[in-house]
């Protein structure tokens, strides 16, 4: 079962050095489990678009207002929840940030 790890923080965050190269250490120590994750630009850089009634709506930034922003993802597998919220709660970001573990969709998944 695949699930979506996404990682936010607020604008006051900045990542250390060694905090990166722990997210370096955790990826290299789960790439069995880790299907894809990369890190993102920052939310200022987003494009948030709807259509609706065929007519395009586009603004820019994200589509939440929060203080936290999503800043990383991480796309892995695991046999259950359980076994997820482990995984995350090992990666660094779980103490620097916040990680909301989110399960794919199997039936729609490659639809």
């Amino acid at each position: 079962m695949q699930f979506l790890l996404i990682i936010a923080h607020d604008d006051k965050f900045r990542a250390s050095q060694d905090l990166i190269s722990n997210i370096y250490q955790w990826i290299d120590e789960n790439s069995a489990v880790r299907v894809r994750g990369a890190p993102l630009r920052p939310s200022d850089e987003a494009v948030t678009i709807q259509v609706r009634d065929g007519v395009l709506s586009k603004r820019s930034g994200p589509f939440s207002e929060s203080p936290d922003q999503m800043a990383a993802f991480e796309l892995i597998e695991c046999s259950d929840v359980d076994e997820a919220v482990n995984l995350a709660s090992s990666h660094p970001m779980a103490a620097a940030a916040t990680i909301e573990i989110r399960p794919v969709w199997p039936e729609l998944t490659d639809a």
